[in-house]
């Protein structure tokens, strides 16, 4: 009787230590860049990708980093700092304030986007593992994260990556692309990441962060995928007014 009162204990014990686990976001983002990117030119400010104080995908009214800062009461800022990758020019922390949840978003220099995408790339197949030390706690992103995902203008329409894609012995990484016709363009590579595509787009969008967010609110609360996809068309045209048969059509889950 005794060592099935002790098992009992252990195994509420360990799911209970399981579902204490932290969860960790890591969000690429390429900074927009009307000089090296293949993109519509925005305003100026907003369009140079050496500055990411005005960046459009950074610190704009949906930029990332302004988003999650400022137009959210669910992420707090704990931490900001340039890496020693002289390739990011800031980067962020953030973490939920009802959840063991945090958020590392980096903003990539817009000359290096390809850089960005292959290390979105390579971390969408375990790779490139990362540590960040927080107080007393070390917190697991790039290829160590639960969840990976990608914003900004969609490089793979103009250039080709050098990615050595590896076999994954552990749960296939989830990913979100938020970039103009990303299955098209990254489908091949997801497929050979072995990850899982929660959310990404058939056509042309604004990769700005509400539907960032939206998504993984959905994520953090155990949605299904296709409940995550229409959170992100929901939020989609609550913010572009483009109608919730458009957004709806923009966004797909999985292959």
């Amino acid at each position: 009787m005794k060592s099935i009162v002790a098992f009992v204990f252990f195994f509420l014990l360990s799911v209970h230590f399981l579902l204490a686990q932290d969860q960790n976001i890591h969000v690429f983002v390429a900074l927009c860049d009307n000089a090296n990117q293949g993109i519509v030119p925005v305003p100026e400010r907003l369009g140079n990708g050496q500055d990411a104080k005005s960046n459009l995908y950074w610190c704009a009214a949906y930029g990332v980093k302004n988003f999650f800062k400022n137009k959210t009461q669910d992420w707090q800022l704990v931490k900001t700092w340039q890496p020693s990758n002289p390739e990011i020019l800031e980067r962020v922390l953030f973490k939920h304030h009802s959840k063991e949840a945090y958020l590392l978003a980096d903003a990539y220099d817009g000359a290096f986007i390809k850089s960005c995408t292959q290390d979105f790339l390579c971390a969408s197949n375990g790779q490139q593992s990362l540590t960040i030390e927080l107080e007393s706690k070390e917190l697991s992103f790039g290829g160590d994260a639960d969840l990976i995902a990608y914003t900004g203008h969609d490089g793979l329409m103009e250039f080709e990556v050098d990615v050595e894609y590896k076999p994954i012995s552990s749960k296939a990484k989830d990913v979100i692309i938020l970039a103009c016709y990303s299955k098209e363009f990254f489908q091949t590579h997801i497929e050979s990441a072995q990850a899982n595509p929660l959310v990404w787009t058939t056509h042309l969008m604004a990769p700005e962060a509400y539907t960032l967010k939206a998504a993984l609110d959905g994520w953090l609360d155990n949605e299904t995928n296709l409940q995550i996809e229409e959170g992100a068309a929901q939020a989609y045209h609550q913010y572009q007014k483009c109608g919730i048969r458009g957004a709806r059509n923009l966004f797909t889950t999985g292959f």
